[in-house]
């Protein structure tokens, strides 16, 4: 019988397995089954291991990681981080952007105990002494998404303007990877994952020019210390995944952004194991135990028992429900319950959709940004970032939304977009860059264009309220919620107001009894900068009294 850090390793030399490895991306979900935020969760080697420990008591696993947190690194640097409850710190101030006052001169590789990485150290080495039979991760945040957190999305540019200044860049940052795998393998990590997931904002050529001859030397650093190599990306970079394979990792980890058959295809000829892709967000953190079996036993079928490991596309959402993830480990661990939940008769859910017909033909235009979630998720952050610094040159014209889709809500106004990845830019309800940051002058220009196509079809620039009227009861919150939801497929910019009391009722011309009942106050521009004619003014009047 194989131990779960004996059944993890020979899954990643792809050697067959009695069953396939189950590894769960604990991050700082682990402060959710502690009852304590992610924040306090992040900066305490206690609760990390004690997290790891609950973990090992819920689910099962074969591995676990050390700690998920992509910002170890950057903090080390001088980024200024935002703390969350529910997700891992966002890096908001980059040391080497234009204008910082700081250049690579004056960066130096940071050592096993600076910042939250001795930590993070000491952390690995209690797992390992606690957990002898279990495949520890070490996780490193990739040279590519820690140049990121360093120069900001400049770099995007300077890969044009100035591309050896981005190549010195990365050769740094390759070196900060390669020092922290070699401290995480000090400390007993069996697997180092080099978590890149910013790679999917570029395409192969640009990969192999700035990623791979940075990348590639971790992967034999970790080899000649005696651990493994695995390479996370998410997001939709299925074009990158023979690119990945040219880094000679020992491992590739994937989201549902990408076709589990095709990374599977790509990387077993190539000697590449693969893990992946339980869908996080719609499944684990949304879904019910019954999804989350049908979706393990899908990935199970798909992956087989040689060179796959089972695991989430990514950290665990904090809120992810443990009867989800226990679900999983059931699938994994008993043979006669995957069978029972193949025998049980699939349900055909139609999602209660948006229509989206009339979506954007309000007078803004409205961009929505879909999201896992920007503050934790690092492609997500630079997308919405990108977004809010445009913005403000269209003086009010355009108003930006970000939709995290670990939210119902937005999940479902994913779906009603007919958007598949993310992070996804939706320009008045059009799909307009799929996994991809645009430059800035790029997103300025379709923004713009849009702007012009609606001064072309001569829209009416108009504001309105909608008021609610009646007693607060079921039907007065059906009308509410109808009400609601008009305005949020329509994307309109229109207020709405709940009216409840008898004597203000009275004043809109509704008698209580007469509730519920829906008013709509519009107000139209008619007139700017001349006084208008009385008789004009009149006929304005009569219009909207008659």
């Amino acid at each position: 019988m194989l131990t779960g850090r004996e059944r993890v390793l020979k899954a990643i030399r792809c050697e067959e397995t009695d069953r396939a490895p189950w590894v769960p991306f604990v991050g700082c979900h682990g402060g959710a089954l502690l009852g304590v935020s992610a924040d306090v969760y992040l900066k305490s080697v206690d609760h990390l291991v004690a997290g790891a420990a609950r973990a090992v008591e819920l689910y099962q696993p074969d591995g676990l990681p050390v700690v998920f947190d992509l910002q170890v690194e950057a903090e080390t640097f001088g980024c200024e981080l935002v703390w969350a409850d529910e997700n891992p710190p966002s890096v908001v101030s980059h040391p080497l952007a234009m204008g910082s006052g700081k250049t690579l001169a004056d960066l130096k590789i940071p050592g096993p105990d600076d910042g939250r990485i001795g930590l993070s150290l000491e952390a690995a080495r209690r797992m390992r002494q606690a957990h002898p039979d279990l495949a520890i991760y070490g996780l490193i945040t990739g040279p590519f998404t820690l140049a990121l957190h360093l120069l900001g999305t400049e770099i995007f540019m300077n890969m044009y303007e100035d591309p050896t200044g981005v190549h010195k860049l990365m050769d740094f940052c390759g070196q900060v990877a390669q020092a922290m795998a070699g401290y995480y393998v000090e400390a007993g990590c069996d697997v180092i994952g080099v978590v890149d997931p910013m790679t999917s904002q570029i395409g192969p050529d640009q990969f192999r020019e700035f990623v791979t001859p940075y990348v590639a030397p971790v992967f034999e650093a970790a080899r000649q210390r005696g651990a493994l190599g695995s390479f996370f990306v998410c997001g939709h970079a299925q074009q990158n995944i023979q690119a990945m394979c040219e880094c000679k990792p020992d491992n590739i980890s994937v989201d549902e952004n990408i076709s589990l058959e095709y990374c599977r295809e790509i990387c077993l000829e190539r000697g590449v194991s693969v893990g992946g892709n339980l869908q996080l967000t719609s499944v684990l953190l949304l879904g019910k135990p019954l999804d989350a079996q049908r979706n393990a036993i899908e990935s199970l079928d798909i992956g087989g028992t040689r060179g796959f490991i089972l695991a989430p596309g990514c950290d665990l959402p904090y809120a992810t429900p443990p009867e989800n993830l226990s679900a999983v480990a059931r699938m994994v661990h008993d043979e006669y319950e995957r069978g029972v939940v193949r025998a049980l008769q699939t349900e055909q859910k139609q999602a209660d959709l948006f229509d989206m017909a009339d979506y954007g033909k309000t007078h803004k235009v409205i961009v929505d940004i879909i999201t896992l979630d920007s503050e934790a998720c690092a492609p997500c952050q630079y997308m919405v970032e990108a977004v809010r610094a445009v913005t403000p040159e269209f003086e009010g014209l355009v108003e930006w939304r970000e939709h995290k889709i670990k939210q119902p809500e937005s999940l479902v106004f994913m779906t009603s977009l007919m958007v598949k990845n993310i992070p996804t830019i939706c320009i008045d309800g059009q799909i307009t860059f799929v996994s991809r940051i645009p430059k800035k002058e790029e997103l300025i220009g379709a923004i713009r264009r849009r702007i012009y196509e609606k001064l072309r079809m001569k829209i009416r620039y108009r504001h309105a309220t909608l008021y609610v009227l009646g007693d607060g009861g079921e039907a007065f919150q059906e009308a509410l919620s109808r009400t609601e939801r008009a305005v949020a497929e329509l994307g309109a910019e229109v207020q709405i107001e709940q009216v409840t009391k008898p004597a203000e009722i009275l004043a809109y011309g509704v008698d209580p009894s007469q509730t519920p009942a829906v008013v709509l106050a519009r107000y139209q521009v008619k007139a700017v900068r001349t006084p208008p004619e009385t008789a004009i003014i009149k006929e304005w009047i009569k219009d909207a009294l008659l």
